[in-house]
């Protein structure tokens, strides 16, 4: 069985940064391409960020510059660092690996407010 459980979220100033991490078991970790979503209230879940087995990374416009997606295979790990939050972070993210289907996290709150 597949489990992805987010950490990291909470609240945070405008301007501030946060750290998600994003544990996977149940899967070689090191072959799958990992992804970060986020659904603020009431709108769509929305990728944020993906990073392939190789390292090779994307993101959407809305955090370029400001997050980076990155991966520890050793502890089978994924990471969102997000600098320079902005009010309109404010969401709950999501771990995402897609295993013949998309699995998920159960999310973890991030709030940008003052």
């Amino acid at each position: 069985q597949v489990q992805l459980v987010e950490s990291g979220g909470g609240l945070v100033q405008p301007g501030g940064s946060l750290r998600l991490s994003c544990g996977a078991s149940g899967i070689i970790f090191s072959i799958y391409t990992m992804r970060w979503y986020r659904q603020a209230p009431g709108k769509q879940r929305v990728l944020v960020a993906s990073i392939t087995s190789g390292g090779i990374t994307n993101y959407a416009d809305f955090v370029k510059g400001r997050f980076t997606i990155s991966r520890d295979n050793a502890k089978s790990t994924l990471y969102l660092q997000m600098n320079n939050l902005k009010p309109e972070d404010t969401a709950v993210y999501y771990c995402n690996v897609l295993r013949g289907f998309d699995q998920w996290g159960q999310g973890t709150q991030v709030t940008v407010s003052s």
